[in-house]
């Protein structure tokens, strides 16, 4: 059986299908108190960098530059130990990337199911 890994953002009402709810940003959601945070792990070290985060700045106009440097920075020997947790729970169980950006299309959760997908 082939089990999904979707995106959604973490404000947004879990839901029975979720699977596995894992936040994949650097920093804590603005907001959102950790006595109501619904997920079951939090991987801030597979989000883009500090200092890509702030290179970055939900420029529109960087989103091409920055999918090929956050791939970079995912090639590395602690992201690859991450990205093959992730895919472990995904041949088990449907996975949720949880995120806070507003951009549903623009944002390291696209990016990284991007690079999940392709090593499935």
């Amino acid at each position: 059986m082939a089990y999904s890994i979707r995106i959604k953002r973490v404000y947004e009402t879990p839901s029975p299908t979720d699977g596995y709810r894992i936040l994949v940003d650097r920093l804590w959601p603005r907001g959102l108190s950790r006595d109501h945070a619904v997920l079951d792990a939090w991987m801030k070290e597979i989000a883009p960098s500090h200092a890509l985060r702030r290179w970055f700045a939900h420029d529109p106009a960087k989103w091409d530059a920055i999918q090929d440097k956050y791939k970079a920075e995912l090639s590395t020997a602690s992201c690859i130990v991450l990205i093959n947790t992730l895919l472990d729970l995904a041949q088990s169980q449907d996975v949720t990337l949880l995120i806070s950006a507003k951009s549903d299309t623009q944002n390291n959760a696209v990016v990284l199911r991007q690079v999940l997908e392709a090593q499935r």
